[in-house]
Order: structure tokens, then sequence, then C-alpha cells
């Protein structure tokens, strides 16, 4: 798959959240420089920035409004760009996003954000199901230690495993900086 970016691309940053940045995903510095860097970048080169933010009144610290619900202050979104809300795992279900990027002719996605095994696995799904080309930033992605799993070892799992060479493309953020 090559890597096809300009005017058909935008950025998706999905979830990225203070409620979850608070409880210290793995690589969470890393994270968020990551983001902050592709923000910035796309935001130079005219490629738009589009936030996805998750809804959940059944957990208080996701309530719509909450101070956990907010977009993570270094990567909020400025004033002109779009932000999704969601109340499932899907970027794209009963959103409104599917119908947003086909309207602008995107072609492409950059997608990262939090929850690796959640909102991020099943939002590439369902990308490529769309038809979208994805790039995924292997240092763009995070979570959380599980029972069975480290946090690190669930995010090598879906980016080299599950998603690269079959969903999308996986690189660093630096090589997808480079190619836009």
């Amino acid at each position: 798959m090559g890597v096809k970016t300009m005017n058909k691309t935008a950025l998706l940053v999905i979830d990225v959240q203070n409620a979850l940045v608070s409880e210290h995903p793995y690589q969470e510095v890393t994270l968020i420089n990551s983001l902050v860097n592709l923000i910035s970048s796309c935001r130079d080169k005219g490629i738009e920035v589009i936030y996805v933010q998750h809804n959940d009144e059944d957990d208080e610290s996701l309530s719509r409004g909450s101070f956990g619900w907010q977009i993570y202050d270094e990567i909020r979104p400025m004033e002109s760009e779009k932000v999704f809300h969601k109340n499932y795992n899907s970027a794209f279900r009963n959103t409104g996003l599917k119908d947003y990027l086909d309207g602008k002719g995107y072609d492409t996605l950059i997608l990262g954000g939090m929850q690796t095994e959640y909102c991020i696995d099943t939002s590439i799904k369902v990308a490529f199901e769309y038809g979208f080309n994805l790039l995924i930033p292997e240092d763009g992605v995070s979570t959380f230690d599980q029972s069975d799993m480290t946090g690190e070892e669930l995010c090598r799992y879906y980016l080299y495993r599950i998603w690269n060479n079959r969903f999308g493309k996986v690189m660093s953020s630096g090589d997808i900086i480079r190619s836009l």
C-alpha cells in the first residue's frame, strides 16, 4: 500500500480526553508528543484535523460536559476544527463522520488516539471497510495494562499483528509527517 497524502487526507484524533490521559496510559508522554507533532504538521500543511470525543453517561468521568470528558488540553482543537461525538467504540456509528469525510472527498486518514483495543481498533476496521487508506502512527496510539496483557503488549499486538499491511500502514509519526 503506497502512502497517498496531500489534499485528500485528514487526521483523526480519537478519545484523547482528560479522564483517560489522567490514568497514565502506556507511553503517555510519547503519545501526546506524537499527536502534538502530527496535529501541528497537519495544520501547517492545510490537512484537516478532526477530533472524535467519547460520551459515556454511565461513566461519570466521561459524561458530556465533565472535566474528564474534555479533550486533553495539549492537543485541544482550534475553534474552527470539527469535533464528532460518539457513544460507541466506532468513530463512525451514528456520528455523521462518514458523511462528512465523503463530502470533503477524503480518501486517506491518519488515525491516532486511545484506546488501542477498543475505539482505535473498531474505528480502523470500520474505516477500512468504508474504503479509506489508513496511516497509523505507531507512537500515536495507546491503551492501559489489562489483566492478561500490558498496554505495551496490546499496542504491539494490534499495530503489527492486526493492523499493519492488513487494514493500513503502521509508521512512526515522524515518517508520516515526512510523507505529507
